[in-house]
């Protein structure tokens, strides 16, 4: 790791240990962390002294990536950024403004392995998981950029990667992007998005985190499921609901169900009608997304006839549901597609 530290994965007990196994006073822990959580660089953390912030430049990173390029959209206030991580992989994150204020999307691993047939972030494959202090980076260097406009008050767990296939450092990163003397960000406005990873959802319902848990559901059974989603071959929907009935019935929290409308494939009145049977009963809310076309994907989004018809049905059977505002489609909104044409030399 360029021989050097993520002093941002380390907890205010951790880095407590840390210092003091370099001769320094236990109180230089809480200082140091204010600032790390603060994205400020070691020769600003004033309070430190000289030999120590030049000793901590040399062995540790203070924020372990950078902001590479951002992209903002002519549309709306989105906002694109590539993120270039201390070893040189480029991950992509989102900013979003809605009227609460300001939401970003992170990555949490560079690429992913699930192999979603309408998603650009698997084409590469995974290279490898983000440790919980480069998803605090991604937050931080979200808020160095916005400046005086404000500051990420909620996060989505939806770009890059699969979060639960990077099951430890991202509960991590939860812990402490909610520390009260860091961004003490609320877990409850904070979503995680799997394809889902059944046993890893209920390891998460135990953590008793009050996150809102979203499920990347994509059809209402399993043969077309296993079309477009490989990890249905492993847990099929019959188990997945299981988990997902336990999880909301042991925390109390409503879970989202993501679904993707593709033409033709599972964007039929009867598909709603299916959907609708599978998740009656069950505290939850039903966010369709016009889909967002991959070159090499080649796979057709539902029509604006279609998605409406498609709500309508579902709201015909009392299924809470929305439609997803498109929001950066001039700038690779969706997961990867950013990142994808960075590595083929087009931005």
């Amino acid at each position: 790791m360029d021989g050097k530290q993520i002093l941002l994965d380390m907890t205010q007990d951790e880095l407590k240990q840390y210092l003091m196994s370099n001769g320094q006073p236990a109180f230089r822990a809480k200082q140091l962390f204010g600032w790390l959580h603060k994205g400020v660089p070691f020769a600003d953390m004033r309070n430190l002294p000289g030999a120590l912030r030049e000793q901590l430049a040399q062995e540790c990173f203070d924020l372990p990536m950078e902001l590479h390029a951002s992209f903002p959209s002519q549309k709306d206030d989105t906002v694109k950024f590539l993120f270039a991580c201390w070893d040189g992989n480029i991950i992509e994150g989102v900013l979003m403004h809605y009227h609460y204020g300001y939401s970003l999307c992170i990555s949490t691993q560079i690429g992913c392995k699930m192999g979603c047939a309408f998603c650009a972030s698997t084409l590469n494959g995974c290279v490898r998981s983000l440790t919980a202090g480069e998803m605090l980076a991604e937050v931080l260097l979200a808020n160095r950029f916005l400046g005086d406009k404000g500051k990420v008050g909620h996060i989505v767990l939806m770009g890059s990667g699969e979060p639960l296939d990077n099951y430890d450092n991202v509960v991590h990163f939860l812990r402490l992007v909610n520390d009260p003397e860091g961004l003490n960000i609320s877990l409850r406005n904070i979503s995680l998005s799997t394809c889902g990873l059944v046993p890893q959802i209920d390891r998460l319902k135990e953590e008793r985190l009050p996150v809102t848990l979203s499920i990347s559901l994509h059809a209402p059974n399993d043969g077309i499921r296993t079309q477009i989603m490989p990890i249905a071959r492993t847990y099929p929907i019959g188990e997945l609901m299981q988990s997902v009935r336990s999880y909301v019935a042991d925390t109390g929290r409503r879970v989202v169900f993501e679904y993707a409308l593709i033409d033709q494939l599972n964007s039929k009145p009867e598909h709603a009608r299916e959907l609708a049977k599978l998740v009656r009963g069950l505290q939850c809310h039903v966010n369709l997304i016009p889909l967002n076309y991959v070159d090499e994907r080649h796979l057709m989004p539902a029509s604006p006839a279609a998605v409406q018809t498609f709500l309508k049905t579902l709201e015909g059977e009392h299924i809470s549901a929305t439609v997803r505002r498109e929001m950066g489609s001039d700038i690779g909104g969706a997961c990867g597609q950013l990142r994808r044409r960075h590595l083929e030399g087009n931005t």
